[in-house]
């Protein structure tokens, strides 16, 4: 690990300073992708801003309304705790269970969560010379290599890499907001707008300005976050990566689907929402034909060789399952 400057600002306007000095600056919360990056050489930091002193006001869980309210302070497991997060929004308790080890999701805030890198080999590892998200216009080495557990959908030509985490499929599916706080004041984000995808610039994962800060999340209600939840396939059932992952969530009336949320994981270059598989559903009856239907939708753009070939296949089969799970909770 490399010599760097620590700050740990006492309220958020010095954060937001100490953020925007300019040169390689990193906010720090949980630690747990970070201090990772960091002893892999991936990231070089010349200054780390411990954020931690702000969780008094950014850690809140509260229901609001027709709004579930996150603060990006907020560790993973109290989350995932909250009753009436398990109770209303039952795939972002799940999303958040099924995620890393009881360890890091007690370090673990929301706001680092959602802007984890991805575990790319190529990206991980700098004895690869070729990686364009790592070095800008150096290749893209997972084209030709090893890229089983890359994605398959919003790919360029530049980077396959995945976006690996799981709590962010969640918010995407059900169109939650995002509060940031930056120089210029605050501004509110539809969470799908916060990453971005490889296209020529892989290096740039997000549209935050520099210095900006998460804050918190705005998740609003619908008769179909309760019929809602998160399934995840990987290599093995524990501190594992998704290889394909499905948050759906319903609202049916005598089987109809009036409405459908679905974002995927593990496949994606980005937290993952489709649109398109949500459109076959809607107004039709939940069977595993039109289950079947969305999923081929879904999964329509999908582009995959050699290794990665089998991830359409697995992510088509993997919402289908979910979908009809999810039709058979009793809310």
């Amino acid at each position: 690990m490399r010599p760097f400057h620590y700050e740990r600002p006492t309220d958020r306007a010095q954060a937001v300073r100490a953020g925007s000095v300019g040169g390689a600056v990193q906010y720090l919360a949980g630690g747990t992708t970070l201090v990772d990056l960091m002893k892999l050489d991936v990231l070089r930091p010349t200054t780390v801003v411990d954020i931690n002193a702000l969780a008094a006001d950014y850690s809140e869980i509260r229901l609001d309304g027709d709004h579930l309210r996150l603060g990006a302070l907020a560790r993973m497991s109290e989350v995932a705790d909250h009753p009436a997060v398990r109770r209303d929004f039952p795939v972002i308790a799940q999303s958040l269970d099924l995620a890393a080890s009881p360890q890091i999701r007690n370090m673990a805030s929301l706001g680092g969560n959602v802007l984890q890198r991805t575990r790319c080999e190529y990206f991980r590892d700098p004895s690869w010379s070729a990686c364009n998200k790592r070095d800008p216009g150096s290749g893209c080495g997972a084209l030709g290599g090893v890229n089983r557990k890359l994605a398959v959908l919003g790919v360029s030509d530049k980077c396959i890499a995945n976006y690996p985490g799981d709590f962010a499929v969640a918010l995407a599916a059900l169109g939650a907001t995002i509060d940031v706080e930056g120089a210029s004041g605050r501004r509110v984000l539809a969470f799908e707008d916060l990453h971005r995808l490889p296209g020529e610039t892989p290096h740039i994962e997000t549209n935050l300005k520099p210095g900006e800060l998460i804050t918190g999340f705005s998740v609003p209600a619908g008769p179909w976050t309760r019929r809602s939840l998160y399934l995840k396939i990987r290599d093995r059932q524990s501190y594992e990566f998704a290889l394909a992952s499905a948050a759906v969530a319903l609202d049916l009336e005598d089987g109809v689907v009036r409405e459908a949320r679905i974002g995927l994981g593990g496949v994606a270059a980005k937290p993952w929402r489709s649109p398109a598989a949500e459109a076959v559903l809607r107004g039709k009856g939940l069977t595993q034909a039109t289950a079947q239907a969305a999923a081929e939708a879904a999964f329509a753009e999908a582009a995959a060789a050699g290794e990665r070939a089998f991830k359409p296949e697995l992510g088509r089969r993997t919402l289908v399952r979910a979908l009809l799970q999810a039709q058979a909770m009793g809310v």
